[in-house]
Order: C-alpha cells, then sequence, then structure tokens
C-alpha cells in the first residue's frame, strides 16, 4: 500500500499548474473515501509504578524503601492530652439544698450533716498536702486571692484578651466561658460582695502518675453583679446593665501542684440541682412579611404577625 501511494505521488509532484485540477478530480474519483494513513502514537501521561498494582501491603513499601536507603518516619496513633490541668471536677463538693443548714433532728439534717463531717475531714487531708507544695497557701487568705481571679477573669474576657485569660483560667474552662461569644458584646460588673468568700471543699487528685498532684479547691461566692449581653445588632439578648442581681456561685480553682512556675486559675463551676432555671435568651430573628410596593409602608398595611404553630419537642 506505501509503495503504491508513493508511485501515486511522484507524478503528481512533477505536474503542471494547469493540468492539477484534473488531477485533483481524477485522484478524487479513483478514491471516494479519505484516504488517511494510520499512524501509532506513544502515550503521553504518566502513570506511577505504585498505582493499580494489586498485592501491595505496607510491609512489602517499607522493605523495599529500606532497602533502597530511605527512611520512614514512624507515625504514632496516640493522642496527645494536655497535664496541666485536669479534665474535670474531682469529687465535687454537693451544696445543701437552698444553702441552709438543716435541723439535725430530722433524718433529711441528720444526712446532711454526715455529708459535711465526711466532706470536711477529706478536704482538712488534701489542705495539708497542698500546703506541702504551696507554703503560702492558707484557707484564710485565699478566698480573697481567688476572688480576685474571678473578677479579674470576667473583666478579661469582656474585652476578648486571649492571652491574658489563658494565664486565669484552665485550657479545660476556656472553652466553656469563651463558647458562643463570637459577634456578641458583653457588658458585666461586680458591684459588691454581700458575703465574705469562703472555702467549702478541697481536694487534691493526681492524674497520669502516683506523684502527679493538682490542687482543687471550691469556694463560696455570694455577690452582687450585673450582666449584659448584646447580640451584633445591638440588641440586648439578656440581664441589664442597670439593675443588679444576687448571685450564689461555688467556684473551683486548680493548681498543678508538682510544677514550679504553676499558678490558681479557674477551673469550673457547680452548679446545684436545686438552683433556679436561668432566664431565656431573647434571640433576634427575621418574619417574613408582605412585599412592598413603590411608595408603599409597612405601617399602612395592618400587618399581623403570624404566630407559631404548638409544635411537640423531645430533649
Amino acid at each position: 500500500m506505501a509503495m503504491s501511494t508513493r508511485s501515486m505521488l511522484l507524478p503528481f509532484h512533477r505536474m503542471s499548474c494547469c493540468n492539477l485540477k484534473n488531477a485533483v478530480v481524477s485522484l478524487d474519483m479513483r478514491f471516494p473515501l479519505p484516504f488517511v494513513v494510520s499512524v501509532r502514537t506513544k502515550k503521553r501521561y504518566f502513570i506511577p509504578p505504585a498505582v493499580g498494582i494489586k498485592g501491595k501491603t505496607q510491609v512489602d513499601q517499607a522493605a523495599k524503601a529500606r532497602a533502597a536507603g530511605i527512611i520512614i518516619k514512624q507515625e504514632y496513633m496516640e493522642r496527645a492530652i494536655n497535664i496541666a490541668c485536669t479534665a474535670g471536677v474531682f469529687d465535687p463538693y454537693i451544696p445543701p439544698e437552698g444553702d441552709s443548714r438543716l435541723s439535725s433532728l430530722s433524718k433529711e439534717g441528720l444526712k446532711q450533716r454526715t455529708e459535711q463531717i465526711r466532706q470536711s475531714a477529706a478536704s482538712q487531708l488534701a489542705i495539708r498536702k497542698i500546703k506541702e507544695h504551696d507554703t503560702k497557701f492558707t484557707s484564710k487568705e485565699f478566698p480573697g486571692h481567688a476572688q480576685r481571679i474571678y473578677i479579674e477573669a470576667h473583666n478579661v474576657l469582656t474585652q476578648f484578651n486571649k492571652e491574658k485569660l489563658h494565664s486565669l483560667v484552665t485550657e479545660r474552662c476556656y472553652p466553656e466561658m469563651t463558647r458562643a461569644n463570637r459577634y456578641k458584646t458583653l457588658r458585666w460588673n461586680f458591684v459588691e460582695s454581700l458575703e465574705p468568700p469562703k472555702v467549702v471543699h478541697a481536694r487534691c487528685p493526681d492524674m497520669v502518675s502516683k506523684g502527679n498532684l493538682y490542687g482543687q479547691v471550691t469556694i463560696r461566692i455570694h455577690s452582687r453583679q450585673t450582666l449584659a449581653i448584646y447580640d451584633r445588632f445591638g440588641r440586648l439578648m439578656l440581664g441589664s446593665e442597670e439593675e443588679p442581681k444576687d448571685v450564689l456561685e461555688y467556684l473551683v480553682l486548680e493548681r498543678h501542684l508538682i510544677n514550679l512556675y504553676g499558678r490558681w486559675r479557674l477551673h469550673g463551676k457547680i452548679v446545684p440541682a436545686w438552683a433556679p432555671a436561668k432566664d431565656p435568651i431573647i434571640k433576634t430573628v427575621m418574619i417574613p412579611g408582605p412585599e412592598l410596593k413603590p411608595g408603599e409602608e409597612f405601617e399602612t398595611l395592618n400587618f399581623e404577625v403570624p404566630k407559631p404553630k404548638a409544635i411537640q419537642w423531645h430533649k
């Protein structure tokens, strides 16, 4: 086929210009189909040798890498943990119902008194162990220091100073205080202390190893505060800046005792089961209304906002 084509093309190049049209017509008559010579081309894309090969295991790849002199870094599947603070409150304090002392003659009062004696005995042992590592710790002066930490931490929270807040609260307490605070404005003020703060509970747990000790002290603070939370549109969501409220809180402060540079920081808060429910948050939502025509105002339409239907829900 190649020889016949060459013999046909040689006289075609020697033809004059006048016979060019006749030659093209004669070629069309002889070969009605397009004359195409297929040429096999090589593949242009690159396939890595490890792709598409079945039966390859990780052991074989590691053996080949060692034979080639390539060092593969070992991958550890363990999860990193933070030992600067504990994961929660160890043996949390159980406040008496209503923060009052019941009569010892009743069954509930006798049970409450027994629980207080048990907790106070364990607290005294924990305070002794804390004093071995923190010589400046005293049950009389520490509540005032804890209250100053509490006030400074909340003032820093309203200013969104992350670096300063990390030095006042633990890594467990930080996300709980800053969660859902984005695009919000906080106004908090400590008005006065209604009762002097006092130590009601102390524990000295260990984590990971026996000598890795942490000190946890629960402080009872009864104060008067103001709190106001505004959303990103400047509308009030919760509280008031002018009406102070009486707040009773049980705060847990923690310190890594074996760390020479450790400090007391806020670790959590104990909310008793008998505590009253919080005030609901007023959320800003958009209610769909009628489409206004040019020159029309919403007040003139006397549009009634539809009430939502009652829907059953569960928690």
